[in-house]
């Protein structure tokens, strides 16, 4: 194995599209941490930054090589990093490729997979249908869903908290080796939350915190029942067009609007169950020696549904995020119920089943700076990363984070098409500490 990645391909391929602002796009897009220099194919010509005396030339000799070293060290095919101020604007920059077939660059503009960042227009619906009285966030789960054990038990705000105990039917052995030999399956809801009730719950409703796929599909099967609309049609009415969203949607099915980057898997679902996030020597030993990725682009996301099916771009990502965490589409009331946060003892690096599921026992936090990790919180569908308010996204073949500081209003959208890399951790979340840690840790 050459110790260049094998996701490398010509400099025109890879060139990133830097779109420039104001000043603070050298400022910030700059501030990348140092960790490897970039391989010689990888290395791009870079657009001039913006004048300013302080930083000029860190976008060239610092930004491009911290990406890329990082995406080459993780086999990350292609990124798209974008982060926003409300002083200096916007920068976006996309490094890599969309498919490793032809070697063409990824773009700005490419539609992705998003995964569990799906949850938050879910829960989002559920809010605004709280808002209108049409079901109460303490209203037990029995009274719109029948047949869920315990059900007389468990809230809708549990649901959204990820506090009802239920199993997590993303973390079936059976449901992921159907995925891995039978990627094409298409699954109804009905058919997820089978899966998930043979299972014994992790704890009895309210005790403790576990990220789940279950409670997302419920959620999502509350929603259409509580409406008689379909959950796209919801996502679109209540969400998409007031925001000015037109290239998001829920795609429970093969298909992913074009243009669209392809999506590559390292390590299958069946075996991210029991797959070590590794560190230190073994960590950089699968990284330098794993082959070339599986396409998973056309793995059917039906399993997903409610709770990790959308496809998205950065621009529309860009103005969900400070619209969810501001509560602009809620009331000031319901808001602040959506800002009850809980502790979810999360470790700040991926662990175990979490990979190829789009739900995780301990969802991963993204600490602010790479020596003070701090562990997220969980409000009602919208986690809390320090003060960066977003939530963090997985599906095959895809990672994505989303994250919003109201204090600095500050906005940062990074998403990879790549979801596990070969030492376990998950590429957009390794991208996102790179930015934060510099951005924001001082």
């Amino acid at each position: 194995m050459q110790a260049s990645s094998p996701e490398a391909s010509s400099d025109s391929a890879n060139r990133p599209l830097i779109r420039r602002g104001n000043a603070w796009k050298a400022l910030l897009l700059a501030s990348l941490i140092p960790l490897t220099a970039a391989a010689p194919a990888l290395g791009p010509a870079v657009a001039n930054p913006a004048p300013d005396p302080n930083k000029a030339g860190l976008i060239e000799k610092k930004l491009v090589p911290d990406l890329l070293g990082t995406m080459q060290k993780l086999r990350i095919p292609g990124a798209i990093v974008s982060v926003t101020m409300a002083k200096w604007g916007t920068t976006t920059t996309a490094l890599g490729t969309d498919n490793l077939g032809t070697g063409q660059r990824i773009d700005a503009a490419d539609h992705v997979r998003v995964g569990d960042i799906t949850r938050t227009f879910t829960g989002t619906v559920i809010l605004q249908l709280a808002d209108a009285h049409r079901l109460g966030l303490d209203e037990p789960v029995a009274r719109l869903v029948p047949g869920v054990p315990n059900g007389r038990n468990i809230t809708v705000r549990q649901l959204l908290h990820m506090t009802s105990g239920l199993f997590d039917y993303a973390e079936d052995q059976g449901l992921n080796q159907t995925l891995t030999q039978h990627p094409e399956t298409q699954f109804a809801p009905k058919d997820l939350l089978a899966v998930a009730f043979k299972h014994q719950p992790y704890f009895a409703p309210g005790k403790a915190f576990h990220s789940s796929a279950t409670d997302a599909v419920l959620l999502g099967m509350i929603a259409e029942r509580v409406t008689h609309q379909s959950l796209q049609t919801l996502f679109q009415q209540r969400i998409f067009a007031p925001l000015g969203m037109k290239d998001t949607r829920i795609d429970s099915s093969t298909a992913i609007p074009a243009p669209a980057a392809r999506g590559y898997q390292h390590v299958s679902n069946a075996a991210a169950l029991t797959a070590p996030v590794l560190t230190g020597k073994d960590a950089a030993w699968a990284d330098y020696s794993a082959g070339k990725p599986a396409d998973v682009t056309t793995a059917n996301a039906s399993w997903t549904w409610a709770a990790g099916a959308a496809t998205s771009t950065v621009a529309d990502l860009n103005r969900w995020v400070p619209a969810l965490a501001t509560g602009k589409l809620l009331s000031a009331k319901m808001h602040k119920e959506q800002l009850k946060f809980t502790a979810t003892s999360a470790p700040t690096s991926t662990t175990g089943a979490s990979m190829s599921a789009t739900s995780t026992a301990a969802a991963p936090a993204v600490p602010t700076t790479p020596t003070t990790p701090t562990a997220m919180t969980y409000g009602l569908a919208l986690a809390d990363y320090a003060g960066l308010l977003g939530h963090e996204g997985r599906i095959r073949g895809y990672s994505s984070f989303i994250g919003y500081d109201p204090v600095k209003q500050a906005t940062v959208v990074v998403l990879a098409n790549s979801d596990r890399s070969p030492d376990g951790t998950t590429p957009a979340s390794e991208l996102t500490k790179r930015v934060l840690a510099d951005v924001f840790g001082g």
